[in-house]
């Protein structure tokens, strides 16, 4: 699996590229800046992009800004942003395109590396993997418009954790629920967020995309 990176810093660059070598990906581009991550992604075009918010020139959005313009030549482009900050405008930018292959992880709260490689293949296989404190950051305060009012609680928690990328089983463990109640509740989600029958995987990242833009599905 071909990974473009960008981290600034060095040492954390270099101990990133050695990790995920170490688990079978091939990094094919360890960027600095901003404008060399575009070059990049563009370039090799890869399985999925690891982009740290802040990058030169600016260290202010230049990560998430070419992660973005890269997405608009790269349609679907699988992108885990991985950072000490939450850029709520542009990460649901990001999230707005509704194609999936998006995650947001904060440094300080990956805890070890099979939570980091397990988090960038599942968005390079398409899916989410999405920090609570991120998810608690871009939703909306106050009451939530369109299809996602309608759940009720619980399916609201259902769908907060799967948004984390968790799987009906560890849904129902975190929520002491069988996996068959679980599946009950997500199927009620893919209804009331009008998600015609599809695959499953896909339509927990359209429902998930939703939940984070606090509004319709599409």
């Amino acid at each position: 699996m071909r990974v473009v990176l960008a981290e600034d810093l060095y040492l954390l660059r270099e101990g990133l590229v050695r990790l995920l070598g170490d688990h079978g990906f091939d990094v094919v581009a360890a960027v600095a800046t901003g404008p060399d991550l575009l070059r990049a992604l563009l370039e090799h075009r890869p399985d999925v992009a690891v982009v740290d918010v802040r990058l030169p020139p600016t260290q202010t959005d230049e990560g998430l800004q070419a992660a973005l313009a890269a997405r608009r030549e790269i349609s679907g482009l699988p992108v885990l942003v991985l950072s000490q900050h939450v850029q709520q405008l542009y990460a649901r930018e990001l999230l707005a395109d509704g194609s999936g292959g998006i995650g947001y992880l904060l440094k300080d709260r990956v805890l070890d590396d099979a939570q980091f490689v397990d988090a960038v293949r599942r968005v390079a296989a398409g899916g989410t993997a999405m920090d609570p404190e991120v998810i608690a950051a871009l939703l909306r305060p106050g009451p939530v418009p369109g299809p996602v009012a309608r759940l009720t609680p619980r399916e609201r928690e259902v769908l907060g954790l799967m948004a984390e990328g968790r799987s009906n089983a560890a849904i129902g463990q975190r929520l002491f629920l069988s996996e068959s109640a679980v599946g009950k509740h997500t199927a009620n989600i893919f209804a009331k967020l009008q998600l015609a029958p599809s695959d499953d995987d896909n339509r927990r990242v359209l429902a998930v995309l939703a939940y984070l833009q606090g509004g319709s599905a599409g």
